[in-house]
């Protein structure tokens, strides 16, 4: 839509112009990968060639990478642990225990709500969500400690339905999904090469993004746009705005303007936010975020996000307060 701006990349980022045009090439590549013949090949080559590259992103070993349909289903890794219910976190932390000895510890490493960075625990068993993470902040498999961690294209501007579960190499786990074989016969179904191609595309041009010092800029840019906030809503607050933090994730929460409200209101004057996690299918909840930092239920209904993006312009981000601020003004109006 004609003047619309995008303050949404924390949900899915828009599709990077390199992923395009990699999955507009893999199409004309004709051949099941499963195939030994000549077209087949050229499938399997091509799917080999953008596991290397997104194992040189994500700083594992190509070996490592198990191409899934996302982050969902790279997930699954956890089938046979029994989920133990455990005080959430501000970090959106959750332990799974092995039914038996051992456990899984699976956290997300930077919280797709507040953009909050989790250290890192030393500890076997520790699964990493890195799907907000990555391209957007220093990450390599390697050093993390991690045995497992899950990946997902979309966050990074490549297709949607395909991601990768990275495991260290050596260890068991349970089959994702049984069938032909794919996958060391970890993954079963034929490949989605032209999505792989996408996310390979996707995972290197966020590398060079990150490199090139783009989420710097996008930092100043967020770091303005809270000042500005702030300075015009005294009784709105940002949630975790003293740990450590994704450079463009902004969680301001006014006690009593709904976030839901606040997302209508914002999509009315043409600016794509959200009121939270964008995995809950269209639900609106209490963020157990919020709460879990110690939020009372009227704020944790209260919570708005605004996630940058490399292409946000400080242009957007000066329309976007103004309107935030003028409907805000009127908020507090109403309830005066």
């Amino acid at each position: 839509m004609s003047g619309r701006v995008y303050l949404d990349w924390n949900a899915t980022a828009p599709l990077r112009p390199e992923a395009r045009d990699a999955m507009g090439a893999a199409m004309d590549v004709a051949g099941n990968a499963s195939s030994v013949h000549a077209e087949g090949r050229a499938a399997k080559m091509l799917i080999e060639r953008s596991r290397e590259e997104i194992a040189a992103v994500v700083g594992c070993k190509p070996v490592e990478v198990y191409f899934t349909s996302g982050a969902t289903e790279a997930a699954g890794v956890l089938a046979g642990f029994e989920a133990v219910e455990v005080e959430p976190t501000a970090h959106d932390c959750l332990i799974a225990h092995a039914k038996g000895e051992g456990g899984i510890l699976a956290m997300g490493l930077a919280n797709s709500e507040t953009g909050a960075i989790a250290p890192v625990p030393e500890r076997a068993g520790l699964l990493l969500d890195v799907v907000q993470a990555v391209g957007r902040m220093p990450f390599a498999f390697g050093w993390s400690g991690a045995d497992f961690a899950i990946i997902s294209a979309h966050k990074l501007g490549g297709p949607k339905g395909v991601g990768a579960l990275i495991v260290r190499e050596g260890l068991d786990f349970e089959t994702l999904r049984p069938g032909g074989g794919q996958e060391k016969g970890r993954r079963s179904g034929t490949e989605n090469v032209m999505g792989i191609a996408g996310f390979a595309a996707a995972a290197k041009a966020a590398e060079r993004d990150l490199e090139a010092g783009v989420w710097d800029r996008v930092r100043a840019l967020r770091d303005g746009l809270e000042a500005r906030l702030l300075d015009g809503a005294p009784g709105s607050v940002i949630a975790g705005a003293d740990a450590e933090r994704l450079p463009n994730t902004t969680l301001i929460v006014t006690p009593g303007w709904k976030g839901e409200t606040q997302v209508m209101q914002m999509d009315l004057a043409g600016f794509a936010v959200s009121a939270g996690s964008a995995c809950s299918s269209g639900k609106v909840r209490l963020s157990r975020v919020l709460t879990a930092m110690g939020f009372d239920d009227l704020a944790a209904a209260s919570g708005l996000r605004i996630s940058l993006g490399p292409v946000t312009r400080e242009a957007d981000v000066t329309r976007f307060a103004d309107a935030w601020l003028q409907a805000q003004a009127r908020f507090r109006a109403r309830a005066a």
